[in-house]
């Protein structure tokens, strides 16, 4: 197979998700604290609006509470279309409350459920990627999500399982898809590994071959578009999920877009400094009127400057001061500052975010002592708060 050849777009369909058909078949991850309305909203613009973009996760309890930071998290913009929200829960009750609550108030338009968080506040709880391990637990929260989500599509996005002693993606594949689940997306990752290692491809291969049924998705290690081609062709999956790839590189949707259109234009997949700096300056923009005050806006965009900037040449004392500015006349005069002719760095694509390996898993006592019953959950297992 010659470069060329292997760099185009697979043979496949649009991916389709209940009642809505996303192409090209690319899903915005859900990251708590990063997927929220202002993020979303630059990833839409740079791929034509395209695609299915996640909103960060949200705790069932808390919507059902209706928690102040939880109802506004889940406000879309008007031009957002399908709305799609990710719910985490451990309770099948408050889970078919919340999933209720969305149909009735129509809140969304796609309900994603959240088995694949790995940070020990959740999986402490039963939540996250160490639910899938209780199998008849996580039959119970997709049949109470299922059959309260009227014709909302329900999806899950999941891991392999705990460890590798303890792998649970496709005994959860199986009851997602007699639950009457939609879709499902797999990092290739265990939780003990985090984010750290190589993400294993193969395993959503075999996701693939044991539930046919229904659309996969695969997730982990996509840093550009020829990653998502290449998933895509090894695995046969029928859609991918891209999450840490895009922190700071939110134009990857347009070059996704691209990569999956036969003789498409690929140049705005290597800005210069010059068009990452307006971006960034938008992104910050974004935040503040999300969260009405600049200031907030830009001290939430901080987070982001590390991103933005990877593989450019900016020095320590310049960098230090794009991740302190406090509104955006000082954000202003640190990116006219910046060498805005810069190229577009090699090697600038690969690792962001959070990469070490992860450490043994935080799970509740006795949980692993049997699949099928499930160890008491304590009462705070709900938590009232969403997001990061």
């Amino acid at each position: 197979m010659t470069a060329d050849a292997a760099l185009a777009p697979p043979a496949t369909g649009a991916l389709t998700i209940g009642p809505h058909t996303v192409w090209p078949p690319v899903v915005l991850a859900p990251m708590a604290g990063i997927t929220n309305a202002p993020f979303r909203t630059l990833c839409r613009e740079f791929s034509g609006g395209r695609g299915l973009f996640v909103s960060e996760m949200i705790t069932t309890r808390a919507l059902v509470e209706r928690n102040e930071k939880t109802m506004h998290l889940i406000r879309f913009d008007a031009t957002e279309t399908p709305r799609s929200i990710q719910l985490y829960g451990v309770d099948p009750a408050t889970v078919g409350k919340a999933v209720a609550m969305i149909v009735d108030e129509d809140l969304a338009d796609h309900i994603d459920l959240n088995f694949g968080c790995p940070v020990p506040k959740v999986t402490r709880k039963g939540g996250g990627s160490a639910l899938p391990f209780k199998r008849n637990l996580l039959r119970a929260i997709l049949r109470a999500a299922v059959g309260n989500a009227g014709d909302l599509p329900v999806t899950i996005k999941m891991r392999k399982g705990i460890d590798d002693d303890h792998l649970t993606y496709l005994d959860a594949g199986r009851i997602a898809v007699e639950e009457g689940v939609t879709a499902m997306a797999l990092h290739g990752r265990t939780a003990a590994q985090h984010y750290g290692g190589t993400a294993d491809w193969d395993a959503i291969a075999r996701l693939k071959e044991h539930v046919p049924d229904i659309p996969v998705l695969g997730n982990g290690d996509i840093w550009c578009a020829e990653d998502a081609v290449r998933m895509m062709r090894e695995t046969g999956c029928d859609g991918v999920v891209v999450g840490r790839g895009c922190l700071g590189r939110p134009w990857l949707f347009g070059d996704l877009v691209a990569a999956f259109e036969p003789g498409a234009d690929r140049a705005a997949a290597a800005p210069d400094f010059g068009q990452v700096a307006a971006v960034m300056r938008r992104h910050a923009e974004l935040l503040g009127r999300w969260l009405g005050d600049e200031a907030r806006g830009v001290i939430d965009f901080r987070k982001h400057v590390p991103w933005y900037t990877k593989g450019f040449s900016v020095g320590s004392e310049l960098r230090r001061a794009l991740a302190t500015a406090s509104s955006l006349a000082e954000l202003d005069e640190h990116l006219g500052m910046l060498d805005h002719a810069q190229p577009w760095p090699v090697h600038a694509d690969g690792p962001r975010g959070r990469t070490a390996p992860g450490k043994r898993v935080v799970l509740p006592d006795g949980w692993l002592d049997d699949p099928y019953d499930c160890a008491a959950l304590s009462e705070d297992a709900e938590t009232d708060t969403s997001g990061g």
